[in-house]
Parts: C-alpha cells; structure tokens; sequence
C-alpha cells in the first residue's frame, strides 16, 4: 500500500497523486512523488515600485516653485512692517519728547539728543528696525519744533522703497 494521501486536484495538476510535502526517497515511494517547482513567499514591500529621479525632480521643482511664490509675497509684507514698526517707535520717541518738555519746560537739547529721555520719560530708547539709532534735531524740519527721523534700511540718508527716510 503507498503512504500518498491523494487530495483533490489544484490549479490545473490533474489527476496527478499529491506527495504531501514528502522528500523523493523518504517515506515515500519514488514512482509516484512528485516534485514541485518552489514558490517565493510574499515579502511585503518587495513588490512596491518606488519613484523614479524623474518624479522626484519634479516634487523639487514644483516645492521650488512654491517656496519662490511664498518669498515674493512675504518679502514685502517684511517690508512694509519694518515700516510700521519704525513709524509706531517715532510715535512713541515724540510722546516722550511732549512729557520731557511738560517736565522742564523744554525739548533736550541736540547735544543731549534721545538719551535724555531715557529712564525719566522712556524706559528704553529703541532702535530703528534696521538696528541703527534714530536720529533727533532740534529745530525741526519744515517748521515742526523737532525732528525724528530713520534712514530706512540702507542707514543712509535719502532713498526709496525700504531703503526711504521716515521722520515724524
């Protein structure tokens, strides 16, 4: 009597006697084992396709792209608030000049400048968004009793854009 258990037909094997896994020659009779051709496991991932340099040139380009439009509209919203920035500190430096004359009857002197504001009527004397001092004169340009002005960003007098002079 053979060992071989026979199972249904699969996949096409006909009526072929199944060896149920057995190894030619061990417990089984040679004539009719069957041998079968090994089939790889599935790996997971193994099967995955991953990009090309192609797609991830254009991922790069098209982040590029982005990041190039972002810049050219924050840029100058910077700007724009440096700006703002430097007008609110003229405001703030021109409220200290009102309280020091209410105090001594005067505006400080050129030679004093700014720094006699400081602790008495300002707790600190900022500086321009650009980081240089503001600048004091007194008289004032046009008339007005003092002057407080920023050179812009280029710290030089005169210019345009965000290099532009602001005064009070």
């Amino acid at each position: 009597m053979n060992n071989v258990t026979e199972n249904p037909p699969r996949n096409g094997e006909g009526d072929r006697p199944q060896d149920g896994g057995g190894v030619e020659g061990v417990g089984a009779d040679p004539s009719t084992t069957t041998l079968r051709a090994a089939v790889p496991l599935p790996v997971p991932g193994r099967n995955e396709r991953g990009f090309t340099l192609v797609e991830l040139m254009v991922v790069i380009v098209i982040l590029g792209l982005l990041a190039t439009i972002v810049v050219i509209n924050v840029m100058p919203a910077m700007d724009r608030a440096a700006a703002t920035t430097a007008r609110a500190n003229i405001s703030q430096i021109e409220e200290g000049l009102r309280i020091h004359k209410l105090n001594n009857g005067r505006y400080p002197t050129a030679e004093e400048g700014l720094a006699a504001l400081v602790p008495a009527t300002i707790d600190r004397l900022p500086n321009d968004p650009w980081g240089n001092p503001y600048r004091y004169s007194l008289p004032g340009r046009d008339g007005k009793d003092f002057t407080v002005t920023t050179w812009g960003a280029d710290g030089r007098e005169g210019g345009s854009g965000e290099n532009e002079d602001i005064s009070n």
